[in-house]
């Protein structure tokens, strides 16, 4: 039996991609930036290096004037710089998404018979590799420092997914500053000028009451001092509080907003 070949001309080629294979190609470039990681270790220097030097500086600089002593301020500083540190580090996502797009290489991905999301998608996914690194780190330099979380090992866990989960939906803001911003620089700087105040200015250094009345209204509102309550919960206490809904929610509004606008930005660009 022969096989009838269509010409060239007759042929319909699709101009889009299945979710199954939006979901291999995202995978794909997913470790593509684990390879990337693996081949520029020094990608690395601020998820390992950031964790030790802010517990150690911090720890030792407001333990005894906050907490009396180092022993006691752990409990307190350990979740604050877990927040800090991680949430921190999802701002390379939209530097180095704008330095691959500076470079290239996404005009290349267009070139491929592949989805066109998977770059943005796999940069993001890859980049949960980072946070849980920073997360691992953190804990252990507390364990180092004399830190024994009563809550558990369980809810230590459940601690580190909510950290990371909640990275991993901010770091769409940062992805899409990186979309939209003409230089990685300027990502860096737009990145730190919203993130710096929302993370100094929140409970994860000092106890809010310390605060002027004028500023705490602004801590209790605050995402981020919402996500540190959350997590102090959890690792001191093992409970699970309104601070914990309040994360888990404003995590999924954040990417309800950012992951379309995102997406849409990325593909105009691309």
């Amino acid at each position: 039996m022969s096989t009838i070949i269509k010409p060239g001309a007759e042929r319909k080629l699709k101009n889009h991609s299945s979710f199954s294979q939006s979901v291999r190609n995202s995978l794909t470039m997913a470790y593509r930036g684990l390879l990337k990681i693996k081949r520029t270790p020094e990608q690395l220097f601020d998820v390992t290096f950031q964790p030790i030097i802010f517990t150690l500086m911090f720890t030792y600089i407001f333990g005894g004037a906050i907490s009396g002593d180092v022993h006691n301020y752990l409990p307190v500083i350990i979740p604050g710089i877990l927040v800090q540190t991680v949430i921190t580090t999802s701002i390379v996502t939209g530097v180095q998404l704008r330095e691959d797009m500076e470079k290239g290489v996404f005009d290349r991905f267009k070139s491929l018979p592949i989805s066109r999301i998977a770059p943005l998608a796999g940069a993001l996914l890859a980049d949960t590799v980072r946070y849980t690194i920073a997360t691992v780190l953190t804990f252990v330099m507390g364990y180092l420092l004399g830190f024994r979380p009563e809550g558990g090992i369980g809810h230590v866990a459940i601690a580190a997914l909510l950290v990371i989960g909640c990275s991993w939906a901010i770091s769409w803001i940062f992805a899409f500053f990186g979309v939209i911003a003409r230089t990685a620089s300027s990502v860096q700087g737009i990145s730190m000028i919203v993130l710096f105040p929302l993370t100094f200015l929140s409970n994860a250094f000092v106890p809010v009451n310390t605060m002027p009345d004028w500023l705490q209204w602004f801590v209790n509102i605050n995402p981020i001092s919402h996500l540190v309550t959350a997590v102090r919960e959890l690792v001191n206490s093992g409970t699970m509080g309104t601070d914990l809904v309040f994360s888990l929610v404003g995590a999924a509004v954040i990417v309800a907003i950012f992951a379309p606008i995102t997406v849409r930005a990325y593909m105009r660009r691309t």
